[in-house]
């Protein structure tokens, strides 16, 4: 089973969203520690998306930490830019899931 974490960032981008798109949100956590691999793979296997409605919710998988780490939201309208942004930030991603990894030790 992996651990499922939500960055400060992505907790925030989450109080945008609809009362009823938060209530599916809220369901992605179990599902993401039972298969981590759901939704759609964007560019590498462990950079995923998940659609909720009109937005979308990024994460990325750390099998061997067996972490999934909830960064980021988007509507359609800024889907590339935010793509673009974790792909780029992608070594700084994986210090923080490191540190939350030995945080859980």
């Amino acid at each position: 089973m992996f651990k499922v974490i939500g960055t400060d960032t992505y907790l925030f981008e989450l109080k945008k969203f609809s009362k009823q798109e938060q209530d599916e949100a809220s369901k992605i956590p179990k599902e993401l520690a039972q298969n981590p691999f759901i939704g759609k793979p964007l560019n590498y296997k462990f950079l995923r998306e998940k659609k909720i409605g009109g937005k979308r919710i990024y994460f990325l998988v750390y099998e061997d930490l067996s972490l999934v780490l909830l960064v980021a939201t988007s509507t359609k309208k800024n889907q590339q830019a935010t793509i673009e942004h974790l792909k780029t930030n992608l070594p700084e991603f994986k210090r923080i899931a490191e540190k939350i990894f030995r945080q859980v030790l």
